[in-house]
């Protein structure tokens, strides 16, 4: 960003800010209205997206691997894991409007809205569990077996 592409805090303030991209605002939405159905709807909004995102992780893990392992029958053992992990991230993101509506109850306006927060840390845990562990064992499993001539 050069300085003539930077803006002015009154120019922002104005409304003269930069579009935003869709990706910033999946991630960085506008907090629900402080109201418990308000909250709950919030979630629910996203949770498509959220599956979504989770499943696009998941098929990546797959295709790495099929990548990287050599008989296909370790890929299809690893399947059935994927029903339980789905119930398992669905519970974790319903857990994500409880938590806040309880806070909401707690402290009220005091605290500031904590929806957008724990929307994006679990939706980088879900990724994590989802694909960035996977992959490193996959890779690590990948190594080892063209170290010892496995392949």
């Amino acid at each position: 960003m050069t300085p003539s592409d930077s803006i002015s805090l009154e120019e922002y303030a104005a409304g003269d800010a930069p579009a935003e991209s869709a990706l910033v605002r999946f991630l960085y939405p506008a907090p629900a209205e402080r109201k418990v159905g308000r909250i709950i709807k919030w979630w629910e909004k996203r949770r498509l997206a959220y599956n979504l995102v989770l499943a696009g992780s998941g098929m990546g893990t797959i295709f790495m691997a099929l990548l990287t392992l050599n008989p296909l029958s370790q890929v299809v053992q690893a399947l059935p894991a994927i029903l339980p992990f789905a119930v398992m991230a669905n519970l974790c993101y319903t857990l994500g409007w409880m938590v806040e509506g309880v806070l909401h109850r707690i402290w009220g306006r005091s605290l500031r809205p904590v929806g957008p927060a724990l929307f994006r840390a679990g939706l980088t845990l879900g990724v994590g569990v989802a694909f960035v562990i996977p992959t490193i064992v996959l890779m690590v499993a990948f190594v080892v077996r063209l170290v010892t001539g496995n392949l």
